[in-house]
């Protein structure tokens, strides 16, 4: 299986999010709606404490590729 194909999770203390780099269609929604949480240039590039579980939520939920996905914590 192709390291591309793997879905990574990124946990924060109300937020979990998910990212499926294979489906990934750079539209950079992400990047530009919080780049305060998703900063490619860092490792971990996605940091859901970064912001507001609400906030995070929302600006997933634009991901035209569906390639980010969220749990919110309780």
């Amino acid at each position: 299986m192709s390291g591309r194909a793997e879905k990574k999770t990124y946990e924060g203390k109300s937020i979990t999010v998910t990212f499926e780099a294979g489906r990934c269609l750079h539209a950079a929604e992400c990047v530009r709606g919080l780049p305060e949480v998703f900063d490619p240039g860092e490792r971990p590039w996605i940091r859901p404490d970064g912001a507001e579980a609400e906030r995070l939520a929302e600006v997933i939920r634009r991901c035209p590729s569906g390639a980010l996905q969220y749990r919110l914590e309780g």
